[in-house]
């Protein structure tokens, strides 16, 4: 008898239970995927004349390898600085990389003689390599928190294969404690840190 009483208590429970899993992912919030907007271009940049006179070479920009993904990052600083971890709900349209590659090259583009990719088979003046070592937000308490962008930038002489000069850019922007706020201050920061670089890398080429 008490065989037949629990098989009908599974018969009545399996199905609230499958009913309740069913609500419960109805009842997620849907994926938000950000970009980083339209191209902010400096007030004193517009009709300003080429600042490199130079051809510039640029690949892809290469990323530390738990940034290259389209994860919008964030760290606990108050708890541990040392673990990062990703929204579940958000993402990038691509990863990091790419985007702030489009981003440089559509900027030096206007700023040189030109820009040129490895698929071009043109020829080049300098190369300009750029690593991502961060692009993520970081949490001072659980209601602040700040975003970093920081890249190592490299640019080498084709000609003879030398390196010019080397520089790491470092940008920081407060930031709304939520993804949303992340994204829009990494794409801010993502862009003042273009605008350093392409300054240093005009003096750079100058000498």
């Amino acid at each position: 008898m008490k065989k037949y009483k629990y098989l009908f208590l599974l018969i009545i429970i399996f199905p609230c239970l499958s009913a309740c899993t069913l609500f419960n992912l109805d009842k997620r919030e849907p994926l938000s995927v950000f970009d980083l907007g339209p191209p902010r271009l400096p007030a004193a940049a517009a009709g300003a004349q080429p600042a490199m006179e130079a051809t510039l070479l640029i690949p892809p920009i290469s990323a530390s390898p738990w940034l290259d993904n389209t994860g919008i990052h964030y760290r606990l600083a108050y708890q541990d600085a040392s673990r990062p971890d990703a929204y579940a709900q958000n993402r990038w349209t691509v990863a990091p990389a790419l985007m702030l590659t489009e981003r440089l090259r559509a900027r030096f583009a206007g700023a040189s003689r030109g820009v040129i990719t490895a698929q071009d088979g043109a020829r080049a003046d300098t190369a300009l390599r750029i690593e991502l070592e961060d692009f993520s937000q970081s949490f001072d308490t659980a209601q602040s928190s700040k975003v970093m962008v920081r890249l190592r930038a490299s640019l080498i002489d084709l000609n003879t294969r030398a390196l010019q000069s080397q520089r790491t850019i470092a940008v920081e922007r407060p930031a709304a404690p939520n993804a949303p706020g992340a994204a829009q201050a990494l794409a801010t920061a993502g862009d003042a840190a273009i605008e350093e670089i392409l300054v240093w890398a005009a003096q750079a080429v100058k000498k």
